[in-house]
């Protein structure tokens, strides 16, 4: 098995859908790299020919997604003439789709991203993201679907312009020791959800912050004993207001979206 190998990507849009399935897939297998060849928008013979030289001189293994059927037949006819396994990440998906729905697709690239109602509703959610980030605005948190709270450098900014870019208007709310938090958060309709982590690692991580700002002064933001007991308050008031909350030690920012994006559809199926 080779510690190194060639992964090609071939795409007619962006490549965003294919390089996340191909990320999801290639962490499965330990002790091995892959080597990215990014090839997006090939939409025309010219386009292809380049890649498939480049993919000739690079062998490995292709993922594809190519609406354009012409296009698709000179992939697969190339790959197969080389030798080197080649597979459409979508075919499986969109053959169960098309016999569920007894129709055909359209096969045209790129649609996801075309600018419609959803796709502006996107773009608003990451502006108010970023106008509400970190206590800003509190005057707007009542148009918020949710809000985090949380303890500085527990990954409420990342989690919320995540959230945004699925389409969410998410806030985010720290909790400041000595600072009292903003009324609005109290309000029953409100939706809100507490993010925490291990004392150990929040420590780590807000060491790590300084030291990139060449800060070397001793505060309370990463003293142990104020540290533990910044996370003890935090956790208490969640559980005082019976807000949700993520313990994100061991989360990634898109496994602690999930769980929001789980949380607010659980709640729109309740009411």
């Amino acid at each position: 098995m080779p510690h190194v190998y060639h992964l090609h990507l071939v795409s007619d849009a962006t490549g965003e859908t294919l390089n996340m399935v191909a990320r999801a897939l290639t962490v499965q297998f330990e002790a091995v790299t892959a080597r990215e060849h990014v090839y997006s928008l090939v939409r025309n013979r010219r386009q292809l020919a380049r890649a498939i030289e480049h993919i000739a001189a690079n062998p490995g293994i292709v993922f594809f997604t190519l609406v354009n059927r012409e296009l698709r037949a000179i992939l697969e006819r190339e790959c197969a003439s080389l030798r080197i396994p080649h597979v459409s990440i979508l075919d499986q998906a969109a053959k169960t789709l098309r016999e569920f729905l007894g129709a055909e697709e359209r096969h045209r690239p790129g649609g996801q991203h075309e600018v419609d109602a959803r796709y502006m509703e996107r773009v608003e959610a990451v502006n108010y993201a970023i106008h509400q980030d970190d206590g800003q605005g509190v005057e707007h948190l009542r148009s918020s679907e949710v809000i985090l709270v949380g303890p500085s450098r527990t990954s409420k900014t990342p989690t919320c312009v995540y959230l945004a870019i699925r389409g969410v208007r998410a806030a985010n709310v720290p909790i400041v020791p000595g600072v009292p938090l903003p009324e609005q958060l109290f309000e029953p309709e409100r939706v809100v959800v507490g993010l925490w982590t291990s004392p150990e690692r929040l420590l780590q991580v807000r060491r790590n912050r300084l030291a990139t700002m060449g800060e070397t002064r001793g505060t309370d933001y990463i003293d142990e004993a104020a540290v533990r007991g910044e996370v003890a308050a935090a956790r208490r008031l969640y559980e005082r207001q019976d807000w949700a909350s993520i313990d994100v030690t061991r989360r990634s920012i898109e496994e602690a979206a999930a769980t929001v994006l789980n949380l607010l559809t659980e709640r729109k199926e309740g009411n």
